[in-house]
């Protein structure tokens, strides 16, 4: 089976093409480097010949409000009307869980109107809505730092492993679209303050990390359900410390 993926470059993506590569399928990388360009709609109709199913795992190379919306419009429109025309059969996209819930922020607003096309749009589909990556701490703690101390969130939080997410979206391609949403979560709740700070930590850094209700994550005031997946999401298998001892290997 020819599988396209849209953001092959990127931590998901790499993992994701490896995985499915593995397996026999026939894998194409659709990226700038490789001469597709989803918001331009550059290369698009060569790279999605003969291709059954899209995976898409872009991001935004801003965050900023108007660019971000800019992005996931375009690219995803391109998309959907490359796929159309070339009768894909399964489009996947890779979401977040809790977009609905943060729309004081740019890029979540963007993610769901992204969502919205892919639902209005022909070729079959299937969502795919992760929590937040363990990968993706650090950078949560950089976001919360003003001055020597980190001050997060105390709402809670269901991260989970990159390798994970690669796992269950490689999958997805080799179903059949359910034109719906699956959540998908790491197998610990623990609030965000706690959990960065036990990733600090690790990392031999000692700064102190202070918690509030009222603190901000990215713009947005968290409740403990926000970043939660609701019922029925999966749950993956690698815990927090799991992934801590394989990142310390992999630096080695």
């Amino acid at each position: 089976m020819k599988i396209v993926v849209v953001g092959a470059a990127g931590l998901i993506g790499t993992k994701a093409v490896e995985r499915l590569r593995k397996k026999g399928h026939i894998v194409v990388p659709a990226s700038r480097s490789s001469g597709v360009n989803t918001v331009t709609g550059e290369g698009l109709a060569a790279a999605l010949k003969g291709a059954e199913v899209v995976l898409d795992v872009s991001n935004s190379p801003s965050f900023e409000d108007e660019a971000v919306m800019e992005f996931f419009k375009a690219s995803t429109r391109n998309l959907l009307e490359a796929e159309a025309t070339a009768g894909v059969k399964h489009h996947i996209s890779l979401g977040v869980v809790g977009t609905a819930d943060l729309q004081d922020s740019g890029y979540f607003r963007a993610k769901l109107v992204q969502e919205n096309l892919i639902k209005s749009g022909k070729t079959p589909y299937t969502i795919v809505r992760a929590t937040q990556f363990f990968e993706f701490i650090g950078g949560i703690a950089q976001a919360g730092a003003v001055g020597d101390t980190v001050h997060l969130s105390t709402a809670y939080m269901q991260p989970i492993a990159a390798d994970d997410v690669a796992d269950v979206v490689a999958a997805t391609c080799l179903e059949a679209p359910i034109n719906g949403i699956v959540e998908i979560a790491g197998p610990e709740r623990i609030r965000q303050n706690e959990i960065v700070e036990k990733y600090l930590r690790a990392s031999g850094d000692a700064r102190p990390v202070e918690g509030s209700k009222d603190a901000l994550y990215f713009g947005v005031r968290l409740n403990d359900q926000s970043l939660l997946p609701g019922p029925g999401g999966k749950i993956s298998p690698t815990s927090f410390g799991e992934w801590l001892k394989l990142a310390a290997v992999a630096k080695h």
